[in-house]
């Protein structure tokens, strides 16, 4: 059945709000917004959609919106709580979204919360988002694969284990939530057969005003991470296709005839 039929009264749909910037919300996506009776939202991404859409129609959306952000070490409201409220609203006769970051499928537990209402006879659908690992990297110019660079890469949180992740630097490895554990995972990726001189991205806030990018190696992004103050929500790009990107100009090379500690790998949109 087509996801552009308008959603009926004690349903669900996951709907994935992409990296936050209102423009790569889908069409589909769009229009269950604005039919919404309640809209049950996270923090990244899906709260600044929200945000946009509500300043570009110059009111506020109809539905009743339920935050269940969370936030680093912070989960005030609780998966199976999140679930249990999908289901109410559903049975209570509303049009719910679920309005998540990114894409739903993509390490956003939206199989859970599938999985959860089927079980409770809930009616439940995905509108796919555009996710933040393909985006975020794109707006700083890295391709993730590139013929003659990369063929192939995994996207991974900071909390798997990345050292179980095959191949070299021809396969791009893209880290989501790994910020606080960039030290481990750059050490770790490095051990595996990239080599401490591996090019790194991090690119803080995509698509948010406080893009910015650190271009840096295996070797020393920790350090140049914490000497900027990087921050999450943020990407990790690690892999020979960070060097196509334009913040990379020059950098590698500079590198290379320099003390790591005196050279500025940082590129600010």
């Amino acid at each position: 059945m087509t996801l552009f039929l308008p959603q009926q009264p004690g349903t669900v749909l996951l709907v994935g709000a992409g990296p936050g910037d209102l423009g790569l919300l889908t069409v589909t996506g769009l229009r269950a917004l604005e039919r919404a009776d309640v809209i049950v939202a996270d923090r990244l991404g899906a709260r600044s959609v929200i945000d946009q859409l509500e300043t570009e129609r110059g009111a506020p959306l109809d539905a009743q919106i339920i935050d269940v952000g969370k936030q680093p070490g912070h989960h005030p409201v609780p998966q199976s709580g999140i679930n249990d409220i999908l289901i109410t609203q559903a049975k209570m006769g509303h049009r719910v979204v679920r309005l998540k970051g990114g894409d739903p499928f993509v390490l956003g537990r939206g199989g859970e919360e599938v999985i959860a209402c089927r079980a409770a006879g809930v009616d439940v659908r995905v509108v796919p988002g555009v996710t933040s690992a393909n985006s975020v990297p794109a707006v700083a110019g890295i391709p993730l694969t590139h013929r003659g660079v990369a063929t192939s890469y995994t996207v991974v949180t900071g909390h798997d284990q990345l050292s179980e992740i095959g191949g070299g630097r021809d396969h791009t490895v893209v880290v989501l939530m790994g910020v606080g554990t960039l030290i481990n995972s750059a050490m770790v990726l490095a051990r595996s057969g990239r080599g401490d001189d591996c090019p790194v991205a991090i690119v803080e806030d995509g698509f948010g005003e406080n893009q910015r990018v650190t271009i840096g190696t295996l070797g020393d992004i920790a350090f140049r991470a914490a000497r900027r103050g990087v921050r999450s929500p943020a990407v990790i790009v690690a892999g020979d296709v960070v060097t196509l990107s334009p913040y990379a100009d020059g950098a590698f090379a500079e590198a290379a005839h320099r003390d790591p500690a005196t050279i500025d790998l940082v590129r600010t949109p």
